[in-house]
């Protein structure tokens, strides 16, 4: 296939464009700078793209976005997640909508955050949409590839959970706290956690480009949940250290602000992959020890 892929350089863009190169796909990686050998020129804050680059490829992934949880959670942090997504997005939609020769699909990044803070309940991609920041920022973002499907690109929406890796991401943060005999459950711990491996998560993506009939909202997680005190003995236990005091969340709010950590970490969604397992993707770590045992010890 001939794959245009934005967010690039991000965790899982990296590990995308490794394993679409793998198996010989052509990838073309639209960047803002100066573009390279296999690189294309967008500016999304100014409205630009360079349209020749898009023009007879088969697919298009895109993961650009500024980072959630990479500054404290100010009016204008916010601003920039949202923009950053939904600028984006437009531009890029839009320009595939008026292409002569267009992509046949869109896998589009948005996150499991859609859904809200639901407490138990499981939810499916079947599941409506809920409040809070995230989730107006995931309906936004996710409306705006409307140009890309009335134009017949088919589209799908990557409902993203907790990507495990210990190269980047909320796995390799943990870790040295973790390691130091620090790690402990957040709040009471009973907040779901839905996660996915690395592997996995670059695996459903590909799953999705290659699969005509997955359209529409899509679950990146795991099939097997759990809980952040299920976690967090999890994780200590395969990292051989005890689980001993309780995260402070005062720390975190200080770090990040009360609603990124209501929203981020006191929160949170039990996300079943619904569509995933249906359409037959069968995971490579479906359960959360062997992932992490996995994860951590590969490299050893």
């Amino acid at each position: 296939m001939k794959v245009v892929v934005t967010g690039s350089s991000g965790l899982i863009g990296t590990a995308l464009v490794a394993a679409l190169r793998a198996r010989s796909d052509d990838v073309t990686t639209l960047v803002r700078r100066q573009p390279g050998t296999g690189e294309a020129r967008w500016d999304p804050e100014g409205g630009q793209i360079d349209t020749g680059a898009l023009e007879g490829q088969d697919a298009v992934v895109h993961l650009a976005g500024v980072g959630i949880g990479d500054h404290r959670w100010t009016d204008e942090h916010k601003r920039a997640v949202l923009d950053s997504r939904v600028k984006g997005t437009t531009l890029l939609s839009t320009t595939l909508a008026g292409l002569t020769d267009k992509p046949k699909v869109m896998a589009s990044a948005s996150a499991m955050g859609y859904y809200g803070l639901r407490g138990d309940e499981v939810l499916t991609e079947d599941s409506q949409s809920g409040t809070g920041f995230l989730a107006e920022v995931c309906v936004q973002w996710e409306a705006v590839t409307k140009a890309a499907e009335d134009a017949g690109v088919r589209v799908a929406h990557l409902r993203t959970g907790l990507v495990l890796s210990p190269d980047g991401g909320a796995l390799k943060q943990a870790l040295l706290p973790f390691k130091l005999g620090l790690g402990g459950r957040i709040g009471n711990g009973r907040q779901w956690w839905s996660w996915i491996t690395i592997d996995d998560e670059v695996g459903a993506i590909l799953y999705a480009l290659d699969n005509d009939g997955v359209r529409g909202p899509l679950n990146l997680t795991a099939p097997n949940p759990v809980t952040n005190e299920q976690f967090t003995r999890t994780l200590n236990r395969v990292l051989r250290r005890p689980t001993l005091l309780p995260t402070p969340t005062f720390a975190l709010k200080a770090m990040f602000g009360s609603e990124a950590v209501d929203e981020m970490f006191l929160g949170g969604q039990r996300v079943a992959p619904a569509k995933l397992q249906t359409n037959g993707y069968q995971f490579r770590h479906p359960e959360l020890e062997g992932a992490l045992r996995y994860l951590l010890h590969k490299g050893a």
